[in-house]
């Protein structure tokens, strides 16, 4: 029974790392014959996993999506990476799923081996993370996976949608794909009624089913476009734009740099240009500054001019000798 049992574990691993085996393939793994083969395919389907087989010279044995969840077979390796994802996950701006991810985190912690969970311990108690910016935009999950199902099926969506200063409007759009950031969801779409492509914060949509008719797809904005939407959030959303030369190397002020403060290009070995934007000039200045790099404003003039009459002002406040206020 156990010699069986292993057998079982050993084919289902095999399923799993491989599409489609043809039954001589198996035998010959398992040191089998064809018949246990087959007697072993029949004891998987009864435990809940879907074998389909396909007879013929061509034919073999694959493992199918059934209507239920069977139990999962996992390395040393694969267990570990989800776990520390599942630890991870409640900082991605999804709604509720910090539950679900501390519920299925303690369903595999019961049946890790030891030598895994302290693994797993290691990595997560002695790690601090680092997010930027506030709080995450929570986002419903029901709504990313309809969001998501629109974009793989073609299907026109209609939405109401709230923009930054809170005013509603109802749109209709071709979605195309979902971009993450670090805090934040958008969805890239062809919106119908402007007949161009906008980026939508997804904790902003409340979607109005139904959707439809499909779509034939069209060529994206952009190549890159998790690029394209950083410069739309950190760029081509506010009034005034700049660029901005950083005087260090591209890599260096990658670190410093998020996708929400703009959008970075490679310039040469010791300098790279960031371009970027703000409601209003004084920000500007104050976005630049407090990036905390050697930099030189390439464009507009009137940031440069900013940035002297704060210069001024700080020089003033330098000089003026420290003492008590004046009377009066």
């Amino acid at each position: 029974m156990l010699e069986t049992s292993a057998r079982l574990l050993r084919l289902l691993s095999l399923f799993q790392a491989h599409r489609e085996w043809s039954g001589a393939e198996l035998a010959q793994r398992l040191g089998v014959t064809s018949r246990t083969v087959r007697r072993d395919v029949d004891r998987l389907r009864e435990l809940g996993y879907p074998v389909h087989a396909t007879p013929g010279t061509g034919g073999g044995y694959q493992l199918g999506v059934g209507a239920e969840l069977p139990p999962l077979l996992l390395d040393d390796d694969e267990a570990v990476a989800i776990a520390v994802g599942l630890r991870t996950a409640a900082g991605q701006g999804v709604e509720g799923i910090g539950e679900s991810s501390v519920r299925a985190l303690t369903k595999l912690e019961q049946v890790l081996p030891h030598r895994l969970r302290r693994r797993v311990g290691a990595l997560t108690g002695f790690t601090v993370p680092m997010l930027r910016g506030g709080p995450a935009a929570t986002v419903d999950p029901a709504v990313l996976t309809d969001l998501a199902g629109a974009c793989r099926d073609a299907e026109r969506l209609r939405f109401a949608y709230r923009d930054h200063a809170g005013s509603t409007s109802r749109r209709t759009v071709e979605p195309h794909r979902l971009v993450c950031t670090e805090r934040r969801w958008y969805l890239v779409a062809w919106d119908v009624d402007r007949a161009d492509w906008r980026t939508f914060r997804v904790d902003r949509i409340v979607p109005k089913p139904p959707h439809g008719p499909r779509f034939p797809p069209r060529t994206p904005p952009a190549d890159d476009l998790a690029a394209y939407v950083a410069q739309g959030v950190s760029t081509r959303a506010y009034a005034e734009r700049a660029v901005i030369r950083l005087c260090v190397p591209y890599e260096v002020a990658a670190e410093r740099v998020s996708p929400s403060d703009g959008v970075l290009e490679r310039e040469g070995p010791t300098s790279c240009l960031l371009r970027t934007g703000a409601a209003s000039v004084d920000v500007l200045v104050i976005h630049v500054v407090l990036i905390g790099l050697e930099f030189e404003v390439l464009e507009p003039v009137e940031l440069t001019e900013a940035i002297s009459v704060v210069r001024d002002r700080l020089s003033r406040a330098l000089d003026r000798p420290a003492g008590p206020p004046s009377a009066g």
